[in-house]
């Protein structure tokens, strides 16, 4: 008898975009009155910045020739990747980040995932409601989230977010070992502010905690004053990891490519009381589980740096965040209570006819033929919401919007 993963016994049957997807597909298949436009997820139409392009091509001579072939690059990503990171993301910012503590992935999503590995399995972790669902089905798979009751998992610590406090996660009355934070928001939209991430990271020095800060979504913060990054806060290099990502800022959904801050402050203990970093367990990991993200997908990221790229990522993201503006100005008009927006792709929207997220997730994919996500799908304080995106062609938007203005009047 082959033994497997009992923890898989305790999640969703199946993943919240998944399970979309195929709602979509069946769609599509019965009724398929109306092109559909989706909306749900959040990827990026395209196409690629035109010097990402460029450099990728070059690298893709390079390997072909055998004077400058590259086989296994280094675990941790190549220094010239690394180095530009640290001196236009962080040094530029006056944050003192060295390229050994900056470690290249193939995505965000993998690392967030696989940064279990290096955490004891006893861990309490505590999530913002609503958050994206990956950070609990990756617990919830490492065997730390418990059973799953009346929809909520035993052992995972909720941190309430609602619309009266601008979905701000409230700190939690028991020590939380690990605690997940986004900002800007997925799904709400919304950014925390300085003298609210001062208050998480007063917390985790305070409970040795560690935080794990997802920031994927920095490059759309206009906003004057709005920390992109924890480190802007004083002493959060001693209890913070930075999850960033190449995805919704460069289009790399399809080529993967992000990387993670581990800074060699975070120090972290055996069972038996002896210490370690956490830079140095995450390297360990690194070397031992992964090969390094592909030489061509560095060459396109490292491109994103350039005078050329930069401006190109401002276009891309001006765009999408247009895009979005545009949403939650009729959502608004219509009468909805709408968040994001503002400094986020995602518009968080909630229904003012007292349907269920899942009733208007349905209701405005049969009328209108536009696929939105169920705020549900994002935890019990995302319930009466649905979350749209700005990653869409600027034509696609504005037919969306005039479907969303004929289908209202059927809600």
């Amino acid at each position: 008898m082959i033994r497997v993963n009992d923890n898989f016994q305790e999640l969703p049957s199946v993943y919240l975009f998944t399970q979309i997807s195929r709602i979509l597909s069946k769609y599509k298949e019965e009724k398929g009155v109306l092109p559909l436009i989706r909306m749900d997820i959040g990827d990026i139409p395209g196409p690629l910045p035109k010097s990402v392009a460029r450099a990728m091509k070059e690298a893709v001579d390079q390997l072909s020739k055998p004077e400058s072939f590259k086989g296994y690059g280094p675990e941790q990503g190549y220094s010239f990747l690394r180095e530009v990171i640290a001196q236009k993301d962080y040094r530029e910012r006056n944050l003192p980040i060295d390229s050994s503590e900056i470690f290249i992935s193939d995505g965000a999503k993998c690392d967030l995932g696989n940064l279990g590995d290096i955490l004891s399995q006893d861990s309490v972790i505590g999530v913002m409601d609503p958050s994206y669902p990956a950070y609990i089905d990756d617990n919830v798979i490492d065997g730390r989230a418990g059973s799953l009751i009346d929809g909520r998992y035993n052992r995972v610590n909720y941190f309430k977010c609602v619309a009266e406090k601008n979905f701000s996660p409230e700190l939690p009355q028991s020590k939380v070992d690990i605690i997940y934070l986004c900002s800007p928001n997925n799904p709400t939209g919304t950014v925390m502010s300085h003298q609210e991430l001062e208050k998480w990271v007063d917390y985790a020095k305070k409970n040795n905690s560690l935080i794990i800060f997802d920031s994927a979504y920095e490059a759309y913060i206009r906003t004057p004053g709005l920390p992109k990054s924890i480190y802007e806060i004083a002493g959060a290099k001693e209890v913070a990891i930075e999850v960033r990502s190449f995805s919704k800022t460069g289009g790399f959904t399809g080529v993967r490519c992000g990387y993670t801050i581990v800074p060699k402050e975070i120090v972290g203990y055996y069972k038996d009381g002896t210490p370690v970093t956490l830079n140095a367990l995450w390297s360990r990991r690194q070397t031992t589980k992964f090969n390094g993200a592909s030489y061509v997908a560095q060459c396109g990221a490292a491109a994103l740096y350039t005078e050329n790229g930069r401006r190109e990522v401002k276009e891309m993201t001006d765009q999408y965040l247009e895009n979005a503006l545009e949403l939650r100005k009729m959502f608004e008009e219509s009468g909805w209570k709408v968040f994001g927006a503002m400094d986020s792709p995602y518009v968080w929207a909630e229904n003012p006819y007292g349907l269920s997220s899942t009733e208007t997730f349905q209701k405005l994919l049969e009328t209108c033929g536009v696929s939105t996500t169920p705020g549900s799908g994002f935890g019990r304080e995302g319930e009466g919401f649905i979350r749209l995106t700005g990653f869409n062609s600027r034509e696609n938007t504005q037919l969306a919007i005039s479907r969303f203005l004929k289908g209202f009047k059927e809600l």
